[in-house]
Parts: C-alpha cells; sequence; structure tokens
C-alpha cells in the first residue's frame, strides 16, 4: 500500500489562478471575461470569478478570443506556437499568436491543443484518479481498483505516467492482484507529427506468477491522425524486459529478455461527454525466438458532473512462452468513479 499512496500523492495537486482578464467572444455574440485554462479534445476550459469550478464551451464555436498570457498552440500538422492569442477582423477564422518580436496567424479550426506557458510544475500537469470498490457479504468478496494518470507538458516535450492497482479476494480462494506503473518521456521532432519517446514501467501480477517484470525502451513514432476529435500515433523501437517470479517447486531466475517493441495510442473524444483511450504493446522478443510480449489498457470515461466522470477500464498482459507451468496472459476490468484536474 505504501507504493500505491506514493504514486498517488505524486498524481495528485492544486493548479494555482492567474487574473481572469481574457476576453472570450462566441459566435453568438455572448461574451465571456475570465481565464482561458486549455483547450483539449475541441473543449475549452474557462475560469470565471463568479463561477464555482471551470465552465466547457465547444472550441468550434468561439468566435474571437484574446489574452495577455502565453499559451502553447499544437496544431493538427504537428506545428507548435508559443505566445499571446489574438484576433483579427481581417481573418475571423484565424487565431492570431504573437511569438516574440512577430506574429503568426494559425488556423481556428486546425488548433487541437491548448495550454498556459508556466514555469511553476503544477500549473503544467493534468491528469485523472479513478477508485471503485465491490463487496458482496455472500462469499465475503471484495474487488477494490485503483487508478490514476497525469500528464506534464511543455512546448515540444512532455512527461506522462499512469498506475493501475486491481485486487480480488473472496473466500475460498487465494487474492488475485494486478499492479502496473508506466512512465514515458517524447520530444517533439523538427519533422511534423513526429517524435521520439523513452518509456517504462513495473508490473507485478499473481495469475502470472510475476514478482516484479520492469521494462525499458525507446523508439520513434507518428502521429497518423491528430484532431479535435481523435488521435492516433505509433512508435517503434526497442525494448527490454526483467522479470523475477514467483518461486515455485524450482526456484526460477530472474528473466533478461529484449526486443522490437511497436505502441500504439488511440484516443477519441466527444464534446463534454464521452473520451475513450488505448494503449497497446506488443513485443516481439529477438533474445527468445517466437516469443510475444503484449499489455493493453483501456480506459473509457462518461462525465456525470463537473470533474466527475465515470469509468471502465480493461487491462491485458501476455506472454506467449512464459516460464515453468505459469500462466500466459492476465486480464479483467474494472469501473469506479473518476476525478479529473489540470487540463484534462
Amino acid at each position: 500500500m505504501r507504493f500505491q499512496a506514493i504514486c498517488a500523492v505524486l498524481f495528485t495537486t492544486t493548479l494555482l489562478a492567474r487574473d481572469h482578464t481574457d476576453i472570450i467572444v462566441m459566435q453568438n455574440g455572448d461574451r465571456i471575461t475570465g481565464e482561458i485554462k486549455s483547450l483539449e479534445s475541441g473543449v475549452l476550459k474557462i475560469d470565471i470569478d463568479y463561477v464555482d469550478g471551470a465552465i466547457s464551451v465547444q472550441w468550434f464555436k468561439v468566435a474571437q478570443v484574446e489574452s495577455k498570457q502565453p499559451f502553447i498552440i499544437q496544431m493538427e500538422d504537428g506545428s507548435v506556437y508559443t505566445g499571446a492569442l489574438g484576433t483579427t477582423p481581417e481573418h475571423p477564422t484565424a487565431l492570431r499568436v504573437a511569438e516574440a518580436n512577430e506574429s503568426v496567424a494559425v488556423e481556428k479550426a486546425k488548433v487541437v491543443r491548448m495550454g498556459e506557458t508556466s514555469q511553476k510544475f503544477f500549473q503544467s500537469l493534468s491528469g485523472s484518479i479513478n477508485l471503485g470498490l465491490v463487496y458482496a457479504k455472500g462469499n465475503n468478496a471484495t474487488q477494490y481498483n485503483l487508478g490514476a494518470d497525469a500528464e506534464y507538458r511543455q512546448e515540444r516535450w512532455g512527461f506522462e505516467g499512469s498506475l493501475s492497482s486491481n485486487l480480488s479476494a473472496n473466500s475460498g480462494s487465494s487474492t488475485a492482484t494486478h499492479n502496473q506503473l508506466n512512465l514515458a518521456v517524447y520530444r517533439l521532432m523538427s519533422r511534423k507529427n513526429y517524435f521520439y519517446s523513452v518509456f517504462g514501467g513495473v508490473l507485478q501480477s499473481s495469475a502470472q506468477g510475476i514478482d516484479s517484470q520492469t521494462s525499458l525502451g525507446a523508439g520513434i513514432g507518428r502521429y497518423f491522425k491528430n484532431t479535435n476529435r481523435v488521435r492516433v500515433s505509433v512508435l517503434g523501437g526497442f525494448v527490454w524486459y526483467s522479470a523475477r517470479y514467483r518461486p515455485s517447486v524450482a526456484a526460477i531466475p530472474t528473466e533478461q529478455v529484449y526486443g522490437a517493441a511497436i505502441v500504439t495510442d488511440l484516443s477519441v473524444f466527444l464534446f463534454k461527454k464521452t473520451n475513450l483511450t488505448a494503449r497497446t504493446i506488443v513485443a516481439p522478443a529477438f533474445s527468445d525466438p517466437g516469443r510475444v510480449f503484449a499489455n493493453t489498457n483501456v480506459s473509457y470515461y462518461l462525465k456525470v458532473v463537473s470533474n466527475l466522470s465515470w469509468n471502465l477500464s480493461f487491462y491485458g498482459n501476455w506472454d506467449t512462452n512464459p516460464p515453468g507451468t505459469f500462466s500466459g496472459s492476465d486480464y479483467g476490468y474494472s469501473s469506479g468513479i473518476a476525478w479529473t484536474f489540470g487540463y484534462k
């Protein structure tokens, strides 16, 4: 539990605020004065002094924005700009970004992400925490799941991590646990929509007899789709695994395996309502030909109210040639309530 508590603390924080002087004009003429927090998944989040919590508006229904605060703007083609925001009457569909000594006009409809620039760590952090618990007296069954994810974003690089912990126990059978921590650092390349990343993680699975499996990999990826509704990326590279298995009749030494890695990320959004994310890693082993590792995590969020959502998650881990008599698979699903913070 100490491991889970430390990770949960790392993923939680309170964001600091600034002056509410940004101006947003909607296509129907409504005028809003507040603090622009972020643009993500087609949703523009705005803090207003007299409203408890941020409000969300559809980006495609925004006519004009004005802010002296520098923002990081990411476009569909992978271009990145940093500067204050504005619009001009001559180009009503464009967004003016004031960078240093020049001003750049970009197509507003092709802006997919936007966030405040800040030297303060917590102001560039966003994420979610979800928790679920089920208990049945009949067979004294207990099931809980704890999950968290966070992302720290700067102009051309970022850091992201996720934690999932699942436990299932009932009378008459042994307790099953599955714990996984994933971390990744990425940086956008000069070539549009390309990036490189270093990733790794730690996995524990009682179903597969894995006490601890550490992975470390790196590769180059590309965004094949990057809009306010869908984001798809594929990364190719190499990965190394080091696994320690639970002792059985004959002790099994720690395994060292290396191979190729194919990582796919899919995100699908629907304004204010739903959010689907899926990450899958397939790793054919070079050091053990014919052996393939695979891992996937899928999460679906349905907004309930404000920052609260109902969450349904699926996890899976496979090994086509596990040592000894250990199982080659571990998978399951869970549901619960999720709380988001930052620009998510």
